[in-house]
């Protein structure tokens, strides 16, 4: 075994200039008044990572060119096509109007796992609440379905962007495998 160098990796990357042709995955993301810029950062990278379709920030989300943002994305807000949009609502209405369900990533009374999720979820926006709160019942109430991730231990909840990336990556697995 061998370690790859940076430039074998990036030879296999999309670049830059090419993204806008790139095949997208079809997952749309909202961060709803989430606290974090360092969060929002990690977001940003996690979402290049799965190349997925494009990123809401809404509410109080920190956004670029924050510079807690721009520091932890590491020129992936760049990369990730995006948009602030300060009420959440009229988007989610926008979204289903195209389709697109809307599943919380938030523990509810009807969640299913991540796991557990079909290949008729896509496409499919992701709705990613803040670190403390989740998402508010208002916004639950609009959405087709919620998944959770199951914890073992005494903690409820995992730290949002680990939550996002293990969610998204299941969501890029599932896709994938239908493709």
């Amino acid at each position: 075994m061998r370690k790859l160098t940076h430039d074998e990796i990036s030879m296999n990357r999309v670049k830059i200039d090419s993204l806008n042709e790139a095949k997208k995955f079809p997952v749309y993301v909202i961060l709803n008044s989430i606290r974090s810029s360092y969060n929002v950062g990690s977001i940003f990278r996690t979402s290049d990572g799965a190349m997925i379709e494009k990123l809401f920030l809404c509410g109080y989300t920190p956004f670029p060119p924050n510079k807690e943002v721009l520091k932890t994305a590491l020129g992936s807000t760049d990369s990730v096509s995006w948009e602030y949009i300060k009420d959440p609502k009229e988007l989610i209405l926008e979204l289903k109007s195209q389709g697109i369900k809307i599943c919380a990533l938030e523990l509810t009374d009807s969640s299913i796992n991540h796991y557990d999720l079909s290949v008729d979820a896509f496409p499919i926006c992701l709705l990613v609440g803040n670190e403390i709160t989740g998402v508010p019942n208002e916004l639950l109430d609009m959405c087709d379905f919620s998944i959770e991730i199951p914890q073992y231990g005494i903690k409820q909840s995992l730290n949002v962007a680990v939550a996002y990336g293990i969610a998204v990556f299941e969501l890029r697995r599932l896709h994938d495998k239908k493709t």
